[in-house]
């Protein structure tokens, strides 16, 4: 099987998600901000106060490389890898990428209280995740399979994702 990208902005349930397509398939999750911290010996906030975002996203690049070589993996990406088409490319060439999507007001509430979102240490967070899900829109559009998850629970959007799968696999 091929491996299975999450991808999508945050707070749409990537990481929930993810463990819960690990468990039903028995496939090993890998989150690439976790890698990222774990090979940078830092965290992402660090590494965007120290190289800003265009350093973290080469950073973020090299891992995806790296991780998108193996196999049986169900990856989790950040929700501004699909910003580099290299990205997509690489994780497209062994893998079916599935954005999960949400409404702006749901993202603030499911990351309204994490101090581990950098681009949302800002004044008006709502209207920066409006800002940055149009801009991103059309690079979350370029996703295998989308799906929202508004009013689901990640068991719920995983089965959906488990049922997309079975149609184009």
């Amino acid at each position: 099987m091929k491996n299975i990208v999450l991808t999508g902005f945050m707070g749409t349930g990537k990481t929930a998600v993810g463990k819960e397509l690990a468990r039903i398939l028995d496939m090993k999750i890998i989150d690439v901000d976790t890698e990222i911290e774990a090979s940078e010996q830092t965290t992402i906030n660090e590494i965007f106060a120290q190289f800003g975002e265009p350093g973290f996203r080469e950073i973020e690049t090299a891992m995806i490389k790296k991780i998108a070589a193996g196999k049986n993996l169900i990856i989790s990406t950040g929700g501004g890898a699909v910003l580099q088409q290299e990205n997509m490319d690489t994780l497209r060439s062994n893998g079916v990428i599935i954005c999960l999507t949400a409404l702006p007001g749901t993202i603030l509430n499911r990351t309204g209280t994490s101090n581990d979102r950098p681009l949302l240490k800002v004044e008006n967070p709502l209207d920066k995740i409006k800002q940055l899900l149009n801009f991103r829109k059309p690079f979350y559009e370029k996703a295998d399979i989308m799906i929202d998850t508004e009013g689901k629970t990640p068991l719920q959007i995983a089965e959906e994702i488990i049922d997309e799968l079975k149609g184009i696999a």
